[in-house]
């Protein structure tokens, strides 16, 4: 059966309300109230619109929350690339974000349909505690990344009230998963990163890694 996150992914409605109403309540909820993860995905998304000729792929991109600040600064032959799962949500991102270098693919995260070394910027923002073994999604991430390149997470993790008693039971029934401190940066040595960065925002985490250069 299906997890709650996953039903509400698949439905149209839901995908038309994410972006504006339901994901700006959610991301406040991972600083337990605060501002701090608002600041951060402010500071990202400027970071994301820089000027540069990048091939930028937002895996799990849902409505395509990045699609406009990612495709802003993009130049020559840069192109922005959204790859979801859902119907709805991909129907809603090109809905929304009609501009150029900006293209949705349908697809499965854990079977990128990539080559090798074809992106810049690889990035799973608000979306990995949601998809069912995420690890092996970071492998395939870490694999289509370019030489150079970086790749940017942002996600749950285990700390203040996510290591209450029942915390974890909750957010097993919804279908999100709370990841460990260092199950995601301890990951990304061993496919190759480094300058491997954490932020953490209350009970959500950026990572921030590279893949060297040749």
């Amino acid at each position: 059966m299906s997890s709650l996150a996953e039903q509400l992914m698949q439905n149209p409605l839901f995908s038309r309300i994410y972006e504006r109403a339901w994901r700006p309540l959610f991301t406040r909820g991972f600083s337990l109230g605060g501002s701090s993860t608002l600041d951060y995905d402010r500071t990202l998304r400027a970071y994301l619109a820089r000027p540069g000729e990048r091939r930028v792929l937002d895996v799990a991109c849902g409505p395509g929350n990045y699609a406009a600040d990612a495709a802003r600064g993009l130049t020559g032959d840069g192109a922005y690339i959204g790859l979801d799962y859902s119907a709805a949500m991909l129907a809603q991102a090109v809905h929304t974000h009609r501009r150029p270098r900006v293209a949705f693919v349908r697809g499965d995260a854990h079977r990128l349909p990539f080559a090798d070394g074809s992106f810049d910027t690889v990035t799973c923002l608000a979306a990995l505690y949601l998809i069912p073994d995420p690890l092996p999604v970071l492998d395939e991430m870490a694999r289509v990344l370019a030489p150079g390149g970086e790749l940017i997470v942002f996600t749950s993790v285990r700390a203040s009230i996510a290591a209450v008693p029942g915390a974890q039971a909750v957010a097993g029934l919804s279908g999100l998963r709370i990841f460990g401190r260092t199950e995601i940066v301890g990951r990304l040595p061993g496919l190759g990163l480094v300058d491997v960065e954490q932020t953490i925002t209350g009970v959500g985490q950026y990572v921030h890694a590279r893949k060297p250069p040749r």
